[in-house]
């Protein structure tokens, strides 16, 4: 029987940033879901401060040279690939000269929220999905981890639904306590759209702060994780109601067996409803 592929997307892996819980669940879960027989890949942004010299990081020339067209602009898509040899997987790092070679995250030496957060988003989520598109590999699952990869489930319902790489894939989404206080961009949605989407795919970010972005990834995901111990009531609560398979908040000790689990549970399409 050929194995179940899961694909992650996160904007946070440990070691390449700073050790963070979701950057810890975005190194730990692709390994430990690997070991428990499923095929993996996985992707987070190239930011400026992961030193490639240190994490033997190369650009895979095959997959690279893609333009994307974000707000009306040509962007360059280069892809990179790095081991983590203890747990014998390959991250892949989407990048851009223009997006992701300044030394920061997502906020500048004084603390201000990058401008161009809104198109660095866009830009990697369909980056990912173009990537994957060229490398052939059919994901029977999309695992979104963070705020930065939240625009994918829309982006699978809408622009890449009968594309025959993505027809069949189901897409879950993680919620984390990775608030940011500022918006977008009042434009942001406009600038999101793609062939085959309308304005109404994404009502929910009319206002584009980090509320928004989850409320659309849980409307458009076909399963969502509650990814820390505490989120937002708000959030939790449309969690809850948006009546799709739920998986409560593990720990450390459980959480990969429930996702194991929870995945096993969509891919045969049972009902999984609270953990």
């Amino acid at each position: 029987m050929e194995k179940a592929k899961v694909l992650y997307i996160s904007h946070e892996i440990h070691p390449y940033l700073e050790k963070t819980h979701l950057g810890k669940i975005s190194r730990e879960l692709p390994q430990g879901i690997q070991e428990r027989g499923k095929e993996i890949r996985t992707f987070m942004p190239r930011f400026g401060c992961i030193n490639e010299r240190r994490n033997q990081l190369h650009e895979v020339i095959r997959l690279s040279g893609m333009n994307l067209i974000i707000d009306n602009s040509d962007h360059p898509l280069i892809i990179k690939v790095a081991s983590i040899q203890a747990a014998r997987m390959q991250v892949y790092f989407i990048d851009n000269e223009e997006y992701f070679q300044r030394k920061a995250v997502f906020h500048d030496s004084k603390k201000k929220f990058f401008k161009d957060n809104d198109n660095r988003a866009i830009f990697f989520c369909r980056g990912v999905l173009e990537t994957v598109k060229k490398l052939g590999w059919s994901p029977d699952l999309i695992h979104c981890h963070g705020w930065m990869s939240s625009l994918v489930p829309t982006l699978i319902k809408t622009s890449y639904k009968d594309d025959p790489i993505f027809k069949d894939s189901k897409v879950v989404f993680s919620v984390y306590d990775d608030e940011f206080v500022e918006e977008l961009g009042s434009d942001f949605s406009k600038k999101a759209l793609m062939e085959g989407m309308s304005a109404s795919d994404l009502k929910e970010i009319k206002t584009a702060n980090w509320e928004g972005l989850m409320m659309n990834a849980v409307s458009k995901a076909d399963a969502v994780i509650q990814g820390s111990e505490k989120i937002p009531t708000s959030i939790a609560s449309a969690m809850k109601k948006a009546k799709k398979p739920f998986l409560e908040y593990h720990d450390q000790d459980t959480y990969i067996d429930a996702y194991s689990e929870f995945y096993d549970e969509l891919l045969v399409g049972d009902s999984v409803m609270a953990g």
